[in-house]
């Protein structure tokens, strides 16, 4: 069953439809991206467990996925993968943060290491190259992930917020299936409005509680995703292995897996 809305998650999304080049769309039911799936609903769950997802990919840190494990239906069973990328991890690094100081009864020791973070903040450009550096094998393994789900089921990747690390391997695996560029930038840039509201406004509200001034860097890094951000990423992985399906060669995809991700992708 293909799924539209995942209750108790805010950036949830199908990534099928998207136009290719040369025509046609990306296969719906496929590969969906989300933020952190540890707060779903009864409903959530339930829509999860009849959905035909069966591989999930998690790239939150060991201390994030500690903080608030996956919450899974326990119906079916799934094939989970954790490949943490510690690039890209600030805004969980800033939930874990809180949550720690909640638990210690020490919030200024929290505020502190937070405060000591944002003094050496990336852009996001800065940010996604640095995990495109040292991910390469990371998100190779990713794309095996789907490219493999095997019996029609779906993949759904996700890490905190679902724009940053989710982002980036979802715009590598997307351009490498042959979607079109801006399409890929789009989807993208959707992460900023399902993220808005209650969601940006509860973690800005946190960061400011524990003393943080919410400069303009500081609201980009946790709350938005513009377009300059994904396509600097990818300029970097042209101008450094061609394109996207160089970039996951070099992390070890074979030429046969590339060919199953785009079989599957591609309606």
């Amino acid at each position: 069953m293909k799924i539209t809305a995942l209750e108790g998650t805010v950036n949830f999304r199908d990534v099928g439809g998207l136009p290719l080049v040369g025509g046609g769309e990306s296969a719906a039911g496929v590969l969906y991206r989300s933020d952190a799936i540890s707060s779903l609903t009864p409903h959530g769950l339930e829509t999860l467990a009849g959905s035909g997802i069966s591989v999930i990919v998690d790239f939150r840190t060991p201390a994030e996925v500690q903080m608030a494990p996956d919450r899974l239906p326990v119906s079916r069973p799934f094939r989970t993968l954790e490949l943490p990328l510690f690039e890209g991890a600030f805004t969980g690094v800033a939930q874990e943060e809180m949550q720690r100081a909640n638990l210690s009864g020490d919030p200024e020791a929290a505020a502190r290491t937070v405060q000591a973070a944002l003094a050496q903040l990336p852009t996001l450009g800065q940010l996604y190259t640095g995990m495109l550096q040292g991910g390469s094998t990371v998100f190779a393994e990713t794309a095996r992930s789907v490219a493999a789900a095997e019996g029609g089921s779906a993949a759904l990747l996700h890490c905190t917020a679902g724009k940053d690390r989710t982002g980036v391997a979802i715009a590598l695996i997307l351009e490498a299936a042959g979607v079109e560029p801006d399409a890929v930038v789009a989807d993208y840039e959707q992460s900023e409005s399902n993220l808005a509201g209650e969601w940006a406004d509860r973690m800005l509200g946190m960061i400011a509680g524990m003393g943080v001034p919410l400069s303009d860097g500081i609201i980009t890094l946790v709350t938005r995703s513009p377009a300059e951000a994904i396509t600097a990423a990818l300029t970097w992985v042209r101008e450094n292995h061609g394109d996207a399906a160089g970039y996951l060669r070099s992390g070890g995809l074979t030429e046969a897996e590339l060919d199953r991700l785009r079989g599957r992708l591609r309606e």
